[in-house]
């Protein structure tokens, strides 16, 4: 059960989870000193929120793909096809990716933390299980082949543009989003079978 902190102790904690991001992309690292001198708190003060520096890890990566699921994963799209729903997520999702400035840390950096990969290992199980109904449904509805399994599907996808836009946030310069967003929907688009308006497959 998650402790409930009182409004002053929620703005702290919000804080110092807020230096450690930004400590992170500065450095690729949290030193909790530096943290809390970031954050304008007592050295201790983290450790009393987060326990551990790993669990400020933890919660930073948490707090980063809780905005991902609000902006991408959890968000119903508007569209009247799956086609039309789906390239707009995709859109949302390298947007988001490319937007937010911890992205390049989480998605290429910080694999050999033990916590921080069992929060990836969490979140993947639960976007595939959405991913897979989605799929379904569009299999379900014709706007797409009905040939493919659903949830190795999506895991081939999800796992497909997360790596695409992390090996594309770490070139210099970045290449242009809308070109990376087209690419990474053609991709989508084929490996799900999807069909655009003319009812020809993508």
């Amino acid at each position: 059960m998650e402790e409930r902190w009182s409004p002053r102790g929620s703005a702290a904690r919000q804080r110092i989870l807020q230096a450690a991001a930004e400590e992170l992309v500065m450095t690729g690292d949290i030193e909790v000193s530096n943290v809390a001198r970031r954050a304008g708190v007592s050295v201790g003060l983290p450790y009393r929120y987060f326990g551990t520096r790993s669990g400020l890890v933890s919660a930073v990566v948490s707090d980063f793909y809780d905005r991902l699921d609000e902006a991408v994963t959890n968000r119903e799209f508007d569209g009247d096809t799956w086609y039309d729903r789906e390239r707009a997520r995709v859109s949302a999702w390298v947007a988001h990716l490319y937007e937010d400035p911890l992205a390049p840390v989480v998605l290429t950096r910080l694999g050999g933390d033990v916590e921080t990969a069992g929060i990836e290992t969490r979140r993947l199980h639960t976007a595939i299980e959405l991913g897979a109904r989605n799929i379904a449904r569009g299999q379900r509805d014709g706007g797409l082949l009905p040939d493919r399994d659903p949830e190795l599907l999506v895991a081939a996808i999800l796992g497909g543009v997360h790596t695409a836009v992390a090996v594309a946030l770490t070139r210099t310069p970045r290449p242009d989003l809308a070109r990376v967003t087209a690419e990474l929907w053609a991709f989508v688009a084929g490996a799900a079978g999807a069909t655009n308006h003319s009812g020809r497959t993508a």
